[in-house]
């Protein structure tokens, strides 16, 4: 019986489009999860417990990396700071409180506009080259994010803007695109130290928040519901995908895993209608189409 549950894990864990499938399908499950949360736990609450069961957990992980990478990591502290500050930390904290305002549908669509943002926060800060046909790539993919904020009506935009959550959504992308840029500057590390050190630092940064919430009696139990949701989200999320999108990259290459990155609003979109009763509108069919030749554009005539 050992055996074979051995083989078995063996396996699967030898399947990168497995992997990769459940490492969006988790992903996509933050964004229900900081629907979910709405008016249970607050978006501060849910980013600190999140990163205190989850730096915890990663760092139980990579004890003994952290133990041969302890010495570079400090003199890199600053950068693994805002590294964790930034993409963990203040990511979710925005995301979860776009949730309070708009749609799990909106914030996942949003989200895929990510990878064309890399590359234009890369061409003002690194002058790094955008041909023609990935411009119009990157036009595709903001008009497809445009039209999700604005309901299907662009030109409202002009009149009236965004909502506020979606507002705060599109701030939290624009983060994390900066975020992954920065990314090229992180210290040689094991990649479980480096995880290990920005979940830590994701920890640091959000803790004073939690601590004014708590001193202002903003802090409430969030009972049975929210601790399952604060669970999943330190779970799944936070370690489970960072794992598995890791192993993916190990067996089939960088380039090939971050297609599964586009599974995301698809999987987000689903899960919202099937878990939380949102409606899939005309509109969110013509954003996906948009993003997703965006994307597209941009990756094929990027090469």
């Amino acid at each position: 019986m050992r055996r074979v549950s051995a083989a078995v894990r063996a396996h699967w864990f030898a399947n990168a489009y497995l992997l990769l499938t459940l490492t969006t399908v988790f992903w996509a499950g933050n964004a229900i999860a900081g629907k979910l949360a709405a008016g249970v736990v607050t978006p501060i609450t849910l980013t600190f417990m999140r990163w205190l069961f989850a730096a915890a957990l990663i760092a139980f992980l990579a004890r003994a990396q952290l133990r041969r990478d302890l010495r570079t990591l400090c003199r890199h502290w600053l950068l693994v700071f805002l590294l964790g500050a930034l993409g963990f930390a203040a990511f979710n904290l925005l995301m979860y409180g776009a949730l309070n305002y708009t749609t799990a549908i909106n914030v996942t669509i949003e989200q895929s506009a990510m990878p064309v943002l890399v590359m234009v926060v890369n061409f003002i800060v690194f002058r790094q080259r955008i041909r023609v046909l990935q411009a119009l790539g990157v036009v595709a993919t903001i008009l497809g994010v445009v039209v999700t904020a604005t309901g299907g009506a662009p030109l409202a935009l002009l009149e009236v803007g965004v909502n506020r959550g979606d507002a705060i959504m599109l701030a939290a992308v624009l983060l994390y695109a900066l975020y992954t840029v920065a990314l090229r500057l992180k210290p040689q590390v094991h990649w479980l130290s480096l995880l290990a050190a920005m979940a830590v630092s994701a920890l640091l940064f959000v803790t004073p928040f939690f601590v004014h919430e708590v001193a202002r009696g903003g802090f409430v139990d969030p009972g049975l519901h929210g601790w399952t949701i604060i669970a999943y989200t330190a779970i799944f999320p936070s370690v489970m995908s960072q794992l598995f999108f890791m192993r993916g990259v190990e067996l089939i290459g960088s380039n090939r895993a971050a297609l599964f990155i586009n599974l995301v609003p698809i999987f987000g979109s689903l899960l919202a209608v099937v878990i939380l009763g949102e409606a899939f509108r005309a509109y969110h069919l013509i954003s996906l189409l948009l993003v997703f030749s965006g994307i597209w554009m941009a990756e094929r005539f990027g090469r």
